[in-house]
């Protein structure tokens, strides 16, 4: 139910922008994140917004992913800046429960969309 698209092929210090339209019934209801997998690797958290407008990031982006939501279009983005080989995964958007206190973020997932390559070629 979470379409993803924007993922594609882009030379080292390029950008991408991702976007994943849901449901407006999923979007209003859940933070949306994204997520990435690496061959051979574990998926894991690059950055979630809450329905609040709070987000967080995984550390090793240092600064160069924004995450973003439309509440018109029901729509959240992920802005990749600076991009570098490390990057190249497959991008899930995902949708579910997520809180904060602190800065500890517990974060569920109950909704993944379909995932998008993105390659950074060196």
């Amino acid at each position: 139910q979470l379409q993803a698209s924007g993922g594609g092929l882009v030379q080292a210090g390029g950008s991408l922008r991702l976007s994943c339209a849901a449901p407006e019934s999923i979007f209003r209801a859940n933070a949306m994140g994204w997520f990435r997998q690496a061959p051979g690797k574990q998926r894991e958290l690059v950055a979630v917004i809450t329905t609040g407008g709070d987000a967080n990031y995984a550390d090793f982006l240092a600064g160069r992913f924004t995450i973003s939501r439309d509440t018109a279009e029901n729509t959240v983005f992920l802005q990749m800046d600076n991009l570098g080989p490390e990057d190249t995964a497959v991008y899930y958007c995902s949708a579910g429960p997520a809180s904060v206190v602190g800065t500890t973020w517990d974060v569920s997932v109950d909704y993944w969309g379909q995932g998008t390559q993105v390659t950074v070629s060196s």
